[in-house]
């Protein structure tokens, strides 16, 4: 997937003049660097609430900062798990997928949009049908099931009429249509598509009007969207007359096209009977498609082990059984806490079970009854060999491994009960779901409740996987009963929340759900939950949507001081676990860069961004005590040319010297690796061309102190400092004092 922003779609800010370097006053620094000291005594600190005011707000940061803390320290944990490719869980049976092209909003490779539709069959008639209002719309919704292809589809619809080397590209699921016909996104001769699009909350007959313009801008500029959402969209009356009901293809014929495009494998009539059973049982057409892939490559044998799904059969087989109250609390707990030590995990579990007898209590059960029955359980529960039973209980789903802690020896390892493959965890959560009601699920919801707020990170960081496995069956009701009530808790409830969207984002229809509850959280929803959506955008979500995420961002920084805070270090966040992604680097790199540029000289705008900026500047790496910076400039392209302006920009201001300390702090780290020196010039090169001769000679002057200090004055920082520093070769002309680099169009916000 290319970068959000197309170079194509982005303008350029026009250039800024700043003042001479070494003439600015402390007026004017505070024009566009406001001191830290002043932003804290801005509050309402006079009066007689003072006091109580000032406690509240320190106690609010500090709950803040143990969020971030542990958010952090999870991103440590599992950072190839967010940016990593989304994985195919959900599948019907054990074949594994890559993650759909268009997924993440960008351009879509002609090699991403061949590999999906290698094997595609047309369904019909909706293909036809769909074909049809495209044409003579330029638009069409497709209605229709998750998993049944639609995202395929639009694909082949959008070839079918722009042939097969058009230009495709994604846009958000989060898009207003209704502002779409108006914006720049919408190039001529192009093919966009919307995937699992969530909706708006526009009137309809604004939203019909809007519709009817977008369908008249596509066919004015020759180019075509296709929208795929879930049933309800149908119902919308602005989009009613351009949805089309969407079929998943018949898995068997979907199966016999495949072989015929596979080296054919003989087939015994019995085994090939048995195939053609069991893959008509299939309602993905990406299972079929792997089905014939796994049969032509690893031969009959294994397409039928596949087939026959053994994990499903044996948890299917668990629950016809209807397990007790004694086997199923463990199970059900273990779905939220796989993993964990087993002496946390049996605290927890009794935990549970308390929850349960107290649900029950609280019926029509009389009190001498629920004593007694209270203390047989009890009895009973400390005679059983309770870790032995997990040999019977759960035979085939259920193992036990040793593994310590990260960070401690093997000596320190644990033993820790684990289902035998991830796919077992999610048929257990489909089986509780759909086999057990309020009885179960309410001393649930309690017990998950009290573990968001009272449980250790590694305990709530594996609820939140748990509920996002849930998600995939109850959207509503983990949104309703649990993220909304702990996104505005304390510090350990709102991570959780922000854990769960994170994981959500691992299932294809999920993600663009959980950026919309995540955006519903930034406005009007209290400073807690705005809190908690900053915290959350900064994971997968924020790796998936990643100009989204920048651009909600950039708006919960001109909230209150609090959300504001929480904004800057997601931020900050964002750029450290982006190191390893080069796309993703330069996107935020440039994004800070067009906030600055576009920004009035001296407004609370430019004043935001330069903080960010040089928070950025100064920001440490991740999984290491050194400057993100140092990194970028070794590992990253062209990094040097966006942080020699963002450089520039925060040397103008009243950030000076924390952005002189950063660039000094950078220099040491690099000093004993030849390798930078190229991109060592090229910082130069970008931060001469923004300022002039005066701020040049000024920063020359002020860097060559600073190297004298004690944590600078080491000889390899001072040769690479020549480097920096070198003679000046040239002075571009003055309406080039900024790189020509295409930015980022950044959103007007019309709601604070």
């Amino acid at each position: 997937m290319a970068d959000d922003a197309d170079p194509d779609d982005e303008a350029v800010a026009p250039p800024v003049s700043e003042p001479d370097l070494d003439v600015v006053s402390a007026e004017q620094e505070d024009a566009d660097g406001e001191p830290e000291a002043q932003e804290d005594a801005r509050g309402p600190g006079a009066g007689p609430d003072a006091a109580p005011e000032g406690r509240k707000r320190s106690d609010e940061r500090e709950e803040d900062d143990r969020g971030y803390d542990e958010l952090r320290r999870v991103q440590q944990l599992v950072n190839n798990n967010f940016y990593g490719v989304v994985d195919a869980s959900g599948a019907a049976f054990g074949f594994g997928a890559v993650s759909s092209p268009g997924l993440a909003p960008g351009t879509i490779e002609p090699e991403e949009a061949d590999r999906t539709l290698q094997f595609y069959a047309p369904p019909q008639p909706c293909f036809d049908e769909a074909l049809g209002k495209l044409r003579e719309d330029a638009l069409v919704v497709l209605i229709g099931e998750d998993n049944c292809g639609r995202g395929a589809g639009s694909l082949a619809l959008l070839r079918e009429t722009l042939g097969e080397e058009a230009r495709l590209r994604s846009l958000s699921p989060a898009n207003a249509l209704a502002e779409l016909a108006g914006s720049r996104d919408l190039k001529p001769g192009q093919g966009y598509v919307i995937l699992d699009y969530v909706g708006e909350l526009h009137v309809d007959a604004v939203q019909a009007y809007a519709i009817r313009r977008l369908s008249e801008e596509l066919r004015r500029k020759g180019s075509y969207l296709v929208i795929t959402a879930g049933g309800t969209t149908r119902r919308r009356l602005a989009l009613r007359d351009h949805c089309v009901p969407w079929q998943a293809p018949d898995s068997v014929k979907l199966f016999e096209h495949c072989r015929e495009k596979l080296p054919r494998v003989a087939l015994e009539p019995d085994t090939e009977k048995e195939l053609l059973e069991r893959v008509g049982e299939l309602r993905r057409p990406a299972d079929a498609v792997a089905a014939a892939v796994v049969l032509s490559q690893e031969g009959a044998e294994k397409a039928l082990d596949n087939l026959r799904d053994r994990h499903r059969e044996l948890v299917q087989e668990l629950f016809r059984k209807q397990p007790s109250a004694d086997d199923l609390l463990p199970l059900a707990a273990l779905v939220f806490l796989e993993g964990i030590p087993e002496r946390t995990f049996e605290k927890e579990c009794a935990a549970l079970t308390a929850h349960v007898r107290n649900w029950e209590r609280s019926g029509e059960t009389l009190v001498a009854e629920q004593d007694d029955e209270a203390a047989g359980v009890l009895h009973g529960a400390v005679a059983q060999q309770s870790r032995a039973r997990w040999k019977e209980r759960a035979v085939g789903l259920v193992t036990t491994e040793h593994r310590a802690e990260p960070g401690r020896s093997v000596g320190r390892s644990e033993r820790r009960l684990v289902f035998t493959s991830p796919r077992v965890r999610e048929l257990v959560v489909k089986e509780l779901h759909d086999l057990y009601g309020y009885e179960l699920w309410y001393p649930l919801r309690q017990w998950l409740g009290e573990l968001a707020l009272l449980g250790d990170l590694d305990t709530r960081t594996e609820v939140a996987r748990g509920v996002a496995l849930l998600a995939r069956h109850a959207l509503v009701e983990v949104d309703e009963n649990m993220l909304k009530v702990w996104s505005e808790g304390l510090a350990s409830q709102r991570v959780t929340a922000a854990l769960t969207l994170q994981f959500m984002c691992d299932v294809e229809h999920l993600a663009p759900q959980a950026l919309n509850i995540a955006m519903s959280w930034t406005d009007n929803s209290g400073q807690g939950r705005a809190v908690t959506a900053a915290m959350a955008f900064t994971g997968r979500l924020g790796s998936l949507y990643r100009l989204e995420a920048l651009k909600w961002l950039w708006f919960l920084t001109q909230r209150g001081e609090r959300i504001a805070f929480a904004a800057h270090r997601s931020l900050v966040l964002l750029l450290q676990t982006a190191e390893q992604d080069s796309e993703r680097v330069l996107l935020i790199l440039r994004f800070v860069r067009t906030v600055i540029d576009k920004a009035a000289p001296g407004s609370r705008e430019r004043s935001i961004a330069l903080r960010i900026a040089v928070q950025l500047l100064e920001a440490g790496r991740l999984e290491a005590p050194e400057p993100v910076t140092a990194e970028l400039l070794r590992t990253v392209p062209d990094s040097a040319r966006h942080l020699g302006s963002l450089w520039a920009d925060v040397l103008h201001s009243g950030n000076r010297s924390r952005a002189v300390s950063g660039l000094c702090r950078t220099l040491v780290q690099l000093r004993d690796d030849p390798s930078v020196t190229g991109a060592v010039r090229e910082l130069r090169e970008a931060m001469q061309s923004a300022m002039s001769g005066r701020q040049w000679a000024a920063l020359r002057h002020q860097l060559s102190l600073a190297l004298k200090h004690p944590d600078y004055a080491i000889p390899g920082a001072h040769q690479l400092a020549q480097v920096l520093l070198g003679s000046r070769c040239g002075r571009p002309p003055a309406d080039s004092r900024r790189s020509t680099s295409p930015l980022i169009p950044i959103p007007h916000f019309t709601s604070a």
